[in-house]
């Protein structure tokens, strides 16, 4: 598996690099490594050669016409590698470069790229396109890294439009648009959804895990991955009293409905999706139609979300009903969890908790509301024993270090705090 891993991240075997991540599973008391391997918006050479796959065999493209086909038929397929025959390195946000290996290092302390230079990176993430002998950047990266006059200038239309319908539907009750790079637009959405979302109390075997995070960190993975940006038509993320909709352009691959029966995974923005892959963004290809059916039913009192694409959109359709009401199971196990907590915070702790008893707070707010100076006292004495102890969460725990990381408490820490001095 390491060795798989090793060559498709390898120049000299295959260029530009593809990498992948083999699984293992046991079927039959016997391993099977497999290795999903996506649909890629790039040509890919191996050893200098490209082949063309037909039928059962592989045949070196030789002829330029063939080439040339090859080439067209991606293009028309994928807008994410369109030349941007003006951008310039000036044209891109360095400190993106540096989020991303942090990003990358958080998900994968020996990830292969997280070391890399800001032209490497653009290099092997596939943010590069040749044009008429010429390597230029294109418009994948340019929504990767670039300023926001970039982008403006790269797909003038692009945009999140992100809605909240609950009581004025015909207008909205809040609004906010987004048009800038997409390692911030996933975190700005996903914070929109925290803000006008509840997340019930949920466990896993013995862990507490957030079903809203679970079901729309995939939504939101998914309207960036299917959106077609070279559109006139925004994307858009509406909440409604009783459903949550997301709707986008894209080039359209299925006709109707997507169940999880008739699925094939496809990826409509192969080098975005594989370079939010490493950050730990997205997981793999086809996950969001498993995981949204998977959970939803726990967040949405059985429901099923609708996937569907036709008229050159795509939609996620995820109904809200009784979101905030908890299976009788759950309810047990949240008062098994009040009977463990009494007597075992510190005073620090007890501060701590208190701070958040009102709202999530990000750590500077926190250390600003405690009159904390130092930082490290702060995470020492304070912040990492509630972690720890499971009084206090993340509200984005699969981005530890994400700049609109805010802080929690769990059903166990307002427990805590209610048996702590009878408030």
């Amino acid at each position: 598996m390491q060795d798989l891993a090793n060559l498709s991240n390898n120049p000299d075997k295959i260029y530009t690099p593809y990498l992948l991540f083999p699984k293992d599973f046991i079927i039959d008391d016997k391993v099977v490594v497999a290795v999903q391997v996506p649909l890629s918006s790039q040509i890919h050479k191996t050893k200098g050669h490209i082949f063309l796959r037909s039928e059962d065999g592989d045949y070196r493209v030789q002829d330029v016409s063939q080439l040339a086909g090859l080439l067209n038929r991606k293009m028309s397929l994928f807008s994410e590698q369109k030349a941007i025959l003006n951008a310039k390195m000036e044209d891109l946000r360095p400190e993106l470069f540096d989020r991303a290996r942090k990003l990358m290092w958080a998900h994968n302390s020996q990830h292969p790229w997280a070391d890399m230079s800001n032209e490497e990176l653009l290099k092997i993430g596939g943010f590069y396109t040749e044009q008429d002998g010429q390597i230029y950047l294109n418009i994948a990266a340019i929504l990767m890294f670039g300023t926001d006059l970039a982008i403006q200038r790269a797909v003038p239309a692009y945009k999140f439009d992100c809605l909240l319908k609950r009581n004025n539907e015909d207008r909205y009750d809040d609004r906010q648009m987004i048009y800038t790079n997409l390692i911030d637009a996933y975190d700005q959405m996903m914070s929109f959804v925290n803000k006008h979302l509840n997340d019930p109390f949920y466990l896993e075997g013995t862990q507490r895990i957030s079903l809203r995070d679970k079901i729309f960190r995939e939504a939101v993975s998914n309207i960036i991955s299917h959106q077609e940006y070279v559109s006139g038509s925004p994307a858009r993320l509406m909440i409604y009293k009783n459903k949550v909709i997301f709707d986008n352009p894209c080039t359209q691959h299925y006709f109707g409905e997507v169940k999880p029966d008739n699925f094939q995974p496809y990826s409509h923005n192969p080098i975005i999706c594989k370079f939010m892959i490493q950050l730990g963004r997205f997981d793999e290809l086809g996950s969001g139609i498993r995981n949204i059916n998977k959970y939803l039913p726990f967040y949405s009192n059985g429901a099923k979300p609708v996937f569907r694409e036709e008229r050159q959109r795509f939609e996620l359709e995820i109904p809200l009903i009784n979101s905030t009401s908890r299976p009788e199971a759950q309810v047990e196990a949240a008062g098994e969890v009040a009977g463990e907590v009494t007597g075992e915070a510190t005073g620090e702790v007890k501060t701590l908790l208190k701070s958040l008893q009102a709202e999530p707070l990000g750590r500077t707010t926190i250390q600003k509301v405690l009159k904390l100076k130092s930082q490290a006292n702060f995470r020492e004495r304070y912040l990492e024993p509630s972690l720890k102890a499971g009084l206090v969460e993340m509200t984005h725990p699969d981005s530890p270090k994400s700049p609109t990381q805010k802080y929690r408490l769990t059903a166990k820490g307002k427990q805590t705090l209610k048996n702590s001095n009878g408030i």
